[in-house]
């Protein structure tokens, strides 16, 4: 490996960022999955600002999307039914401005956009993990298994991520323990040491998002780049970055992607409550 990702997550106490970027829209053209924020920026650095018509002047405002668990039963196929644009939604408050870090400073930091984490990384004299670098550190050792601890869904009997339990998206038992986003190392940590390489929060990495990136590359490749530019078939013209890890809205009634093969997407400038990030550095002499 080129780099190592750190054990340290960006949490909430640890955090210097400014904050994330708002949508380039109030509303998302298309609400964020469990796996899916989205908004757009150009891959190949941003575009011009966007004039945005026929949307009220209140809704012209800062903010982020937050997850808000429906009142009644929705349907799987609206994501829009438990996602929201929240004004004055940032990393200092998580849930809109009613809200605050009492109690989460050890929580990882949220509503941080691409270029905020990137940003971050540099101040620590670190980057974002490749999304190679990223699996690696995240299978822990293990060769092919199903999740970052083995192959069986609990440990002892016990939930080993942050993950969602009971009716989505409307009825979180906690059965892991949290409802909603956990701090950091509260679940045992994988071979490697790293903890929450599963669950909890979506991680942004360093890569661009193609669904044929591992079909282009030869079989056994070693320490790959990422792909020079961005496509996503279900969204043309929205350039992405690749998200690993999971959240603690992760379920296998709608999306069981906490697994370490599997891949999340966003646009660089869009930021949820359940999406945040890790820094990694060089290894020394390489």
């Amino acid at each position: 490996m080129r780099g190592s990702p750190t054990p340290i997550r960006a949490t909430a106490s640890r955090s210097r960022a400014s904050g994330s970027a708002p949508p380039r829209s109030p509303t998302p053209s298309s609400p964020p999955s469990c796996a899916r924020p989205g908004t757009s920026r150009s891959p190949s650095g941003p575009r011009a600002p966007r004039i945005i018509r026929n949307v009220p002047p209140d809704r012209l405002v800062a903010g982020s999307i937050v997850f808000t668990p429906p009142e009644r039963t929705a349907s799987l196929a609206r994501a829009d039914a438990w996602w929201r644009y929240v004004p004055g939604a940032d990393w200092r408050h998580p849930e809109g401005p009613a809200s605050d870090l009492a109690g989460r400073m050890n929580h990882p930091v949220v509503h941080v956009a691409h270029a905020d984490a990137v940003a971050y990384a540099r101040w620590a004299n670190s980057r974002l993990p490749t999304e190679a670098e990223w699996e690696y550190a995240a299978r822990g050792g293990l060769d092919r298994n199903r999740y970052v601890w083995g192959d069986a869904p609990l440990v002892d009997d016990a939930h080993p991520a942050n993950t969602f339990q009971g009716r989505f998206p409307g009825h979180d038992t906690a059965a892991d323990g949290h409802a909603g986003a956990a701090s950091v190392a509260t679940y045992p940590a994988n071979g490697h040491g790293l903890y929450d390489m599963s669950g909890n929060v979506w991680e942004w990495t360093a890569d661009w998002y193609r669904p044929d990136t591992y079909a282009r590359r030869p079989p056994r490749a070693v320490d790959p780049p990422g792909p020079s530019n961005s496509f996503d078939p279900a969204e043309p013209g929205v350039a992405k970055r690749v998200q690993r890890g999971g959240s603690y809205l992760c379920t296998d009634q709608y999306c069981g992607r906490y697994t370490p093969d599997a891949r999340g997407k966003g646009a660089p400038d869009s930021a949820t409550n359940h999406l945040g990030f890790r820094i990694a550095r060089d290894a020394a002499g390489r």
